[in-house]
């Protein structure tokens, strides 16, 4: 493929090296004419394990070459890589100055050409970039319209510094944002002989997804630096207990509890997150990671209750209210505060558990009933259609798979709230609302 780098950075250099070493002809384009000398003499303007020999045998075998003519490098190529720099302003917002400039130019040099050419941009950039400044720049400077007389993709990288020669080669998965087919069609081939999984979405997700991944390895770093501490103040090995940890490939490393939903509760994750909190503030060790978990629960518990009295309904039906589906455990139940909360505000509700029935609980969970909350053991009902039957709003709060077909038997007028995704839909206005999607 005839290939063209915009940005002879960090990114742009190893991809320009890889994608030569695979065969394809590249042209590389920045501004800074040092770049390119160096590039064109077969020398790496970076440093980077094993891209100073990638780059010396693309230009020796005339696969590699740099230029300062952004005009030149699209005329010449079916394909652009943008991956040029995102820095930070002083409020925290992206600069995407080098971005917008980079789209004038190739709208400049799409205006003359006629045949399909797709743009891709490998920057990490925020949600919603691709479509407001992106496609708009290239659409206005070109006077064509994306999808239709040039391809647009975005294409998010993962490379490490100091390997990032083998992340090219070895990336954990390959996300490709498309507005076109054609032009995901071209880019999923570069990457064909790849063994890692190609993911092929809409443009908005595959921008969203690096952030998800830095912000996950930012909050991995300091919650084992946190843990670290407590370790050393209780006397412990912190390296043998997060070697343990990192063993549990079942529930730790892996995607459990991964999924956007519902508050959590229980009888062990509040009560162990005070605990720990508590010997933290003993040893004048501070979490402010591992404290921020609470509040933060706390907030989706506030964000339930919120798109519940959004609907302006008075008879509200709760189709799950244990902590977790499949038990009858309401200790801290995030659904049981929901409900005390909407009695106190003077809502209608019924509600309905199959797993939580005050006849045949024992022991703690009966006394938990009928002695804390009484007023909501009047409340339950011992089917899903007496729920419905009184209902304007319907929330799902467990994933019983007993809800499953709940969204399909709204009658006219009626509200879906969920917090579990029950059901794969998107939100709807006046019909259904996913807590977080």
């Amino acid at each position: 493929m005839q290939i063209s780098i915009f940005g002879l950075g960090y990114v742009g250099t190893v991809s320009a090296g890889c994608l030569a070493k695979d065969g394809h002809t590249v042209i590389g384009v920045d501004p800074v004419e040092t770049k390119v000398d160096l590039i064109n003499k077969g020398l790496s303007p970076i440093i980077e394990a094993e891209i100073g020999d990638l780059i010396e045998a693309g230009v020796r075998s005339g696969r590699l070459r740099a230029t300062e003519s952004p005009a030149q490098a699209v005329r010449e190529t079916e394909l652009s890589f943008v991956c040029v720099g995102t820095p930070s302003q002083a409020n925290g917002n992206l600069d995407f100055r080098y971005i917008r400039r980079i789209c004038e130019q190739i709208g400049q040099a799409l205006k003359d050409k006629a045949a399909w050419h797709t743009v891709v941009i490998r920057s990490t950039i925020l949600p919603g970039t691709m479509h407001n400044i992106v496609i708009p720049v290239l659409e206005e400077y070109s006077g064509k319209r994306a999808g239709i007389d040039f391809g647009v993709c975005h294409n998010p990288e993962f490379l490490r510094e100091g390997s990032a020669v083998r992340d090219f080669y070895a990336p954990p998965k390959t996300v490709i944002g498309e507005l076109d087919q054609t032009s995901g069609d071209i880019l999923a081939s570069l990457y064909s002989k790849f063994d890692a999984p190609l993911i092929r979405t809409d443009i908005q997700t595959a921008e969203m997804v690096k952030y998800v991944d830095n912000n996950w390895h930012a909050l991995k770093i300091g919650f084992a630096n946190e843990i670290g501490n407590l370790c050393k103040a209780f006397g412990i090995d912190a390296h043998a207990v997060m070697n343990i940890f990192c063993q549990d490939r079942k529930l730790n490393i892996s995607p459990a509890y991964l999924l956007p939903g519902f508050a959590f509760g229980g009888s062990c994750l509040p009560k162990d997150l005070r605990a720990l909190a508590y010997q933290a503030k003993v040893h004048d060790v501070h979490l402010p990671i591992i404290n921020s978990i609470l509040p933060s629960n706390e907030l989706q518990i506030n964000k339930g209750l919120q798109l519940i009295m959004e609907k302006e309904h008075r008879r509200v039906g709760i189709l799950g209210f244990s902590f977790k589906a499949g038990t009858d455990d309401l200790r801290e139940s995030p659904i049981v505060e929901i409900i005390e909360r909407l009695i106190g505000k003077g809502y209608d509700l019924r509600i309905y558990d199959k797993s939580v029935n005050v006849a045949s609980l024992v022991g703690a969970n009966r006394d938990f009933i009928l002695n804390r909350i009484p007023h909501i053991s009047r409340l339950m009902v011992s089917t899903v259609d007496a729920v419905l039957d009184h209902a304007q709003t319907v929330v799902i709060g467990t994933k019983d798979p007993d809800f499953r077909h709940v969204p399909d038997r709204l009658q006219d007028g009626q509200v879906l709230v969920d917090f579990v995704r029950i059901t794969e839909r998107r939100s709807e206005k006046g019909k259904y609302d996913g807590i977080c999607w």
